[in-house]
């Protein structure tokens, strides 16, 4: 069922249109995007499986789910009136139908009120470096992801992919490939895939319209935006995984750094494409491995940021506004990104100082974060109160500052805090 508007009655949009809230709310965050001063301090809220608890469901529920998703995602709206607001930001839809290794949900490799989880391995090893290299599509496709999903193994029989470039004479050759029992199932796998895709896609589509018919924007996160990571994270994360990154920095520098450049390639070529499609200017790049407790500065100097600056960069050359979230503590390295174009990236900052994010990239970028997610899940009425209050004295001052929670999503938090918190924000906001 539609939750239906309703006007606030007290508080300054009282009477208002859920046009009127939607123009002024989404002003108001392009406002501080700019690094300039809104009306007040805009305030972001990325729900995830914190929507589970405000509905005493388990989060394999809201998780398989979209209809009741997005029921509750419009009763927090209501509840809450932020100025951004978005539900989860993955489905396991295609993970289930391609077999994928790599990621466990709620139900699905968990208990039904297990947490989602990443699942690191070593899929590309380091002889594969060379393959990598010289032909990364047809490694990918033949190689990588029969390692990664259990139903795309069939894959690993096609002949070198280059040979669709032979045309018609092609099927000679990829064409008794195709007759494969195992080829055939991959196909298929990828086909259910899409089918699992399009039907999670257009409830994402449905539940933006109602989130906007509250008068509420959705934050530019996935599944609303496309995402890419800086290259030393791309070759980490999904291919080499933690043990095998860290010891390509000492055995094979000069391969992962070529490996990089060619990351660096086809991520921008992905964004800019897609970005132009869907109209919306806007990407998400979630940093998993840059922060101060993974490598020193030295090698942060060589492996990790000229490559990540390069992307920031070519996407601001194509007018695309990235939202990084700086996962860990960044304050090591905030120099660094104070060299970034300015207005031309949005910081979300997890651990990182809030003091020092402001005093350091606090004219270079809008600093998106500032309220640590303890405090919302174990912390008493007063110390939220008084958290929010230092919080936006600190990082509101000048503008250029979103309230939001500092970890990518709210699992966990107390509603009863959550009301408090932004109630408070509100209040900051008029004085």
């Amino acid at each position: 069922m539609t939750a239906q508007f309703v006007p606030a009655t007290s508080g300054p949009d009282a009477g208002k249109a859920a046009d009127q809230l939607f123009g002024e709310r989404m002003n108001r965050l392009f406002t501080a995007y700019a690094l300039q001063k809104p009306d007040r301090i805009p305030i972001l809220l990325p729900a995830g499986h914190y929507l589970a608890r405000l509905g005493g469901i388990t989060r394999q529920e809201l998780t398989d789910n979209p209809d009741t998703e997005i029921e509750l995602l419009e009763r927090a709206a209501i509840e809450y009136q932020p100025d951004g607001m978005t539900g989860l930001v993955n489905h396991p839809g295609y993970a289930l139908a391609l077999g994928d290794r790599m990621t466990v949900w709620p139900g699905h490799g968990l208990p039904e009120d297990g947490g989602f989880q990443f699942v690191e391995s070593e899929f590309m090893k380091p002889e594969d470096y060379d393959a990598f290299l010289e032909d990364t599509s047809d490694w990918t496709l033949r190689k990588y992801l029969p390692r990664a999903f259990t139903k795309l193994e069939g894959l690993a029989e096609l002949p070198p992919f280059g040979m669709a470039g032979f045309g018609t004479y092609a099927w000679f050759n990829i064409g008794q490939s195709l007759t494969s029992p195992a080829v055939n199932a991959a196909i298929q796998a990828l086909g259910e895939a899409a089918k699992a895709q399009l039907v999670i896609d257009a409830k994402v589509r449905e539940g933006v319209g109602r989130m906007a018919a509250l008068g509420v924007p959705a934050i530019p996160i996935p599944p609303l935006a496309p995402t890419i990571e800086a290259p030393f994270d791309f070759m980490s994360d999904t291919l080499r995984g933690m043990r095998g990154i860290m010891l390509d920095i000492l055995r094979r520098p000069d391969k992962l750094l070529a490996a990089q450049e060619k990351v660096l390639k086809f991520e921008l070529e992905f964004v800019i494409d897609y970005t132009n499609k869907s109209g919306l200017k806007t990407a998400f790049i979630p940093l998993h491995r840059g922060s101060d407790g993974f490598m020193s500065i030295p090698q942060f100097e060589k492996f990790y940021w000229p490559q990540l600056k390069a992307l920031i960069e070519g996407l601001a050359a194509a007018d695309i506004l990235p939202l990084v979230f700086y996962e860990g503590n960044w304050d090591n390295r905030l120099k660094h990104l104070a060299t970034l174009p300015r207005a031309k990236s949005l910081g979300w900052f997890q651990f990182s100082d809030v003091t020092k994010v402001k005093e350091t990239v606090g004219d270079t970028m809008a600093f998106i974060g500032g309220m640590r997610n303890s405090i919302l899940q174990a912390g008493t009425p007063d110390q939220v109160r008084a958290e929010t209050k230092r919080v936006c004295e600190i990082a509101g001052e000048g503008g250029g500052f979103v309230m939001c929670p500092m970890i990518g999503e709210m699992d966990g938090c107390e509603p009863e805090l959550v009301k408090i918190w932004v109630d408070t924000t509100k209040e900051f906001n008029a004085h």
